[in-house]
């Protein structure tokens, strides 16, 4: 079975297809903004007419696009009536704690397209019915508002749906071409403001991203593709119909097929613990891999949109290879948030772009060779990477044309601290050292900046994948089929017995086995201390409350270095979760062509991150057999996706998997 993984960033779109050997074929062409879906069929087309693919694994930026530049659909949110503000008065939270003037980005949705509801369910039940008087009144009101999708929310329908049930049948009877979406059938948990904020945004993302993924299948069929799967945030996929109807776990579907990758790259060199940073043309995400398992977390924020879905942990920042380097209003140098992206791109494509980015950075300090064609026929421009900067250093004062490097190991240094502030937001910020955990950089960029990132972080090992740049790609290549389905269970331990927390499982497991039929089911529950603000993911290997206080008291201690001095009676358990999972074929060889030997492809000058001359080498990445002669630093690696470079006082050796492992000395 041949299996594809497409993967769409903000500058490039790269392929991984993994043959039925195991061994791998890969793509990168650009990406195009107007349409992402098409610089996926040209990295489709780029494998040849008649190429066979089983299966077609697509990573896609659609929904994540649509909450960044709110190109989303027309939402009328139907809630209880007297709960109308809830979207606006948020967690009465500050977006920046010391900022006074800075306000929460706005709901998706305006306040004149809320509708209240009268009704309410209490947490015993119904407090006020719902009339068939009031169903049509609501319904009136939403057709009124000529709405492209509706959304449902109301209290305490996690508990008791029934409400929910009534109000759904009739806007979909009333909007047959409408999409309806209720809380119950979306995020079946507590918190209100969490619940209501997820629904709307599935609403809000459904019209765009089922519009997308049935064009998507419809051109993947015309190219003989058996099956199409999509990526989720969560790290598995779904088939077309069921990712169509969640659209709101695809807001991290790129990013996480890179963490998978990483995880994969990690279990080849026997590395189990590891930070990761996808360094890409727009931006860097940092992630969390311990035990050998990506970090998970259900309240992700997305363009200020609280999604709590079950999502991998990924810190995103504006760093990556076309973040724009300019100068701020108190004088000092910036990177990002703006980006050069695919058009024009940076100022050294020769695409029309004439700011400062990364990548010219990077190319003016030598890191990157003028004369290596990049996807699509893209070759580096040195003279107009020095033209971009040169405008940049007399914004800075800096008129001297030796002053350009000395600006370009600015940006450098500044991007280094932005990633590190977020590599440092998924470890440290969570009680996690990293200092005895490996640094895996990928992206088309990342692998220059891994010695830097490491030593700002105090780490001592990195690992190079043997083809970085597409290791996102390959991620979706091998990604598993999987769906969650969760709901809430709020009972303190103590009253919970063996018998009712396995009859509480039953109705999920039948939910997933269906969803999902032929998969392994794994069961998880939230647990949190009374009166916490937040639970802990531990899994329920036996129904057995006494074995699961004891393990949320260990992962409470390995987290935040404590186990609260509770006893079992005051653990709670807040949700449970099943997974139902299908593994995919596993890549037999990570890129390393078979019997290749080391050969240096010579040396060249380039500049250190401290502005120092030096004479590096320049190696093969991903084309080297283990062992021989050590990559010693200064060294530059150069793949056919990706450059890495090792520092001074850093030394690589290959690994049998093609990835080079970089200690310092």
């Amino acid at each position: 079975m041949t299996r594809v993984g497409v993967d769409v960033g903000g500058t490039f779109t790269d392929l991984v297809a993994l043959r039925p050997d195991g061994m791998l074929d890969i793509r990168k062409v650009a990406s195009t903004p107007e349409d992402p879906s098409i610089g996926m069929l040209r990295a489709l087309d780029a494998l040849g007419k008649g190429f066979p693919i089983d299966v077609l694994v697509h990573g896609t930026t659609v929904a994540t696009n649509a909450l960044l530049e709110r190109r989303g659909a027309r939402v009328v949110l139907v809630t209880t009536a007297g709960f109308e503000d809830l979207l606006w008065l948020r967690r009465q939270d500050r977006p920046a704690l010391y900022d006074l003037a800075r306000d929460h980005p706005a709901p998706l949705l305006t306040r004149d397209d809320v509708i209240g509801a009268r009704e309410r369910m209490g947490p015993a039940g119904t407090v006020l019915a719902l009339s068939d008087a009031e169903i049509t009144r609501v319904t009136a009101a939403a057709r009124d508002r000529q709405p492209e999708a509706v959304a449902i929310a109301l209290l305490f329908a996690f508990r008791h749906p029934e409400h929910e049930r009534r109000l759904a049948e009739g806007l979909r009877e009333a909007l047959p071409s409408i999409p309806v979406v209720a809380s119950h059938e979306v995020l079946p948990v507590f918190r209100e403001y969490e619940r209501t904020s997820t629904t709307t945004a599935e609403a809000y993302l459904r019209p765009k991203v089922s519009s997308y993924i049935a064009r998507t299948a419809a051109a993947a069929r015309a190219r003989g593709v058996q099956s199409l799967t999509i990526m989720t945030s969560s790290g598995g996929t779904l088939g077309p119909e069921q990712a169509a109807r969640r659209a709101a776990s695809l807001a991290l579907s790129g990013p996480a097929g890179g963490v998978v990758g990483a995880g994969l790259v990690g279990a080849a060199v026997g590395a189990r613990d590891l930070l990761t940073l996808d360094m890409g043309g727009t931006s860097a995400d940092a992630s969390l891999v311990t035990g050998g398992v990506a970090l998970s977390e259900g309240a992700e924020v997305i363009a200020g949109v609280p999604l709590a879905l079950p999502a991998i942990l990924i810190e995103t920042v504006s760093a990556g290879g076309g973040s724009i380097a300019a100068v701020d209003e108190g004088g000092a140098l910036r990177v990002g948030p703006r980006s050069a992206g695919a058009e024009p791109g940076p100022a050294c494509y020769g695409r029309g772009g004439t700011e400062p980015t990364v990548t010219d950075a990077c190319l003016v300090l030598g890191w990157l060779d003028p004369d290596y064609v990049l996807a699509d026929s893209v070759r580096l421009d040195r003279a107009a990477a020095e033209r971009a900067l040169s405008g940049l250093a007399r914004a800075l004062g800096n008129r001297a044309a030796h002053d350009i490097c000395e600006v370009a190991a600015g940006i450098v240094e500044v991007a280094t601290a932005v990633m590190a502030r977020a590599l440092k937001r998924v470890s440290v910020a969570r009680g996690i050292d990293p200092r005895g955990m490996a640094l895996l950089p990928f992206g088309g960029a990342g692998p220059l900046f891994g010695c830097a990132l490491a030593e700002s972080l105090g780490m001592s090992r990195v690992v190079i994948p043997p083809h970085p740049g597409v290791l996102s790609a390959l991620g979706l290549a091998v990604a598993p089929e999987r769906m969650a389905v969760i709901a809430s269970l709020h009972r303190p331990l103590a009253e919970l017995t063996t018998v009712a927390l396995t009859d509480a499982f039953q109705p999920l497991l039948g939910a997933a086995a269906a969803a999902l039929p032929n998969a392994t089911l794994t069961r998880f529950v939230d647990c949190r201390f009374a009166g916490q603000g937040y639970e802990i993911t531990v899994p329920a290997l036996r129904d057995d409350p006494a074995l699961l206080g004891a393990a949320f008291q260990a992962a409470h201690r390995a987290r935040h270095g404590h186990t609260g001095g509770g006893e079992r009676e005051s653990v709670e358990l807040v949700n449970l979760r099943v997974v139902a999972e299908r593994a995919a074929p596993q890549a037999s060889d990570l890129g390393r062509p078979a019997g290749v030997g080391i050969s240096s492809g010579g040396r060249r000058m380039i500049v250190t991150r401290d502005g120092k001359r030096v004479r590096a080498d320049v190696w093969p990445l991903g084309e080297q057999r283990a062992g021989g002669h050590p990559l010693n630093g200064p060294a530059i690696l150069a793949g056919p996706d990706a450059t890495g470079l090792i520092e001074p006082g850093w030394r690589g050796v290959v690994h049998p998997s093609g990835a080079v492992i970089v200690e310092r000395l």
